[in-house]
């Protein structure tokens, strides 16, 4: 059994002389990396006012989803075709709106922000009329901006959509813009809010 000891006791001396001292030990807490992100003031702050600059103020009457209860005629699907949109309208002229009333993200150019409009009609028939006597006009209702610009009708033709009228325009600027169709003796009148650009 001696003959034991000695080895034994080798071996407890070479493992204490392995082992740290007991100011050498760390914790896992050392290691772990610190869970609390500090906030960006700046970077807070400029969120706020994207998030801000997307809410119409409440002078601005958007035309929202609940304003109306139009629904397209057939063959044209009842509601709008697309998530977050609704039908605004008529059977003489409708179009559809973003339900909360915001456009935002508009292409920006020099001369101000872009939009493509669809609209669309009982009256409307393709083959008749490949280049539809759609007018439209706007007005900003929120401040002083020269009108909105009409680059003219054409057409569009999809399965979701059916027959439909297409029209360019452009926003001078930002705010709250009245926009007026009109088509055959039919007037339709929606308000939207056009969101800067950030």
């Amino acid at each position: 059994m001696n003959k034991f000891r000695f080895p034994l006791i080798l071996i407890a001396v070479f493992l204490a002389g392995c082992a740290p001292a007991a100011s050498q030990v760390r914790s896992l807490e050392d290691y772990r990396m610190p869970t609390e992100v500090l906030k960006a003031p700046a970077l807070t702050q400029t969120v706020e006012a994207e998030i801000a600059s997307k809410i119409p103020p409440t002078d601005c009457p958007v035309t929202i989803v609940g304003k109306s209860t139009f629904e397209a005629p057939e063959p044209y699907s009842r509601s709008a075709p697309w998530e977050g949109n609704f039908w605004f309208g008529t059977e003489g002229l409708w179009t559809a709106l973003q339900n909360d009333g915001v456009w935002a993200g508009l292409p920006l150019n020099p001369d101000g922000y872009t939009q493509k409009i669809m609209w669309w009609s009982s009256l409307y028939n393709l083959p008749q009329e490949p280049v539809p006597a759609l007018e439209v006009t706007g007005r900003r209702l929120d401040g002083d901006a020269p009108p909105l610009r009409f680059y003219g009708a054409t057409n569009a033709m999809a399965d979701d959509i059916g027959e439909a009228m297409l029209t360019g325009v452009e926003f001078p600027t930002p705010g709250c813009w009245e926009v007026t169709g009109r088509y055959k003796k039919t007037e339709l009148q929606f308000v939207v809010w056009i969101v800067p650009d950030q």
